[in-house]
C-alpha cells in the first residue's frame, strides 16, 4: 500500500495525517502519541475509527497537528484517521458513518460583538 494522506479539522485545530503500512505506531509533530496527549481518554478518542473496524496493529500514521487546544486537535484527528481509513477501503465508509466518526463538527466560537463583553453576555444593566 502507497502512503494516504487526509485532513481534519475541529474549532481551529487541523490536523494532517499519513497513514502507511506498519505496526500501529501514531506519531503527532514526530511526538508518540503518549507523549502528546498523556491523558488516557483523549487517546482512546484518536483510537476510536481504528479500533472500530479492528485496524489499530496495521497502520503506522504520521501526523501534523496545528491549532485549537487538545480536545479539538484530537476530535480533528479522528476525523483525518476515519476519512484516510474510507479512502484505504470504501466499504469501512458506512460502519464509520453510522458511529459519527465522518462527520465534521462545524461548531466554532461565536465571534465577540461590540458593546458587549463577550459574544451574548451584556453588560450590567441598572435603571438608576
Amino acid at each position: 500500500m502507497e502512503v494516504v494522506n487526509a485532513l481534519g479539522r475541529r474549532k481551529a485545530a487541523i490536523a494532517r495525517i499519513y497513514v502507511s503500512d506498519g505496526s500501529g505506531k501514531i506519531t503527532i509533530n514526530k511526538r508518540d502519541l503518549k507523549d502528546y496527549f498523556p491523558s488516557e481518554l483523549i487517546q482512546y478518542v484518536v483510537k476510536q475509527p481504528l479500533n472500530l473496524l479492528d485496524v489499530a496493529e496495521k497502520y503506522d500514521i504520521k501526523v501534523n497537528l496545528r491549532g485549537g487546544g487538545f480536545t479539538g486537535q484530537s476530535q480533528a484527528l479522528r476525523l483525518a484517521i476515519a476519512r484516510a481509513l474510507v479512502k484505504i477501503n470504501e466499504e469501512d465508509k458506512k460502519a464509520l458513518r453510522k458511529e459519527g466518526f465522518l462527520t465534521r463538527d462545524s461548531r466554532v466560537v461565536e465571534r465577540k460583538k461590540p458593546g458587549q463583553p463577550k459574544a451574548r453576555r451584556r453588560f450590567q444593566f441598572s435603571k438608576r
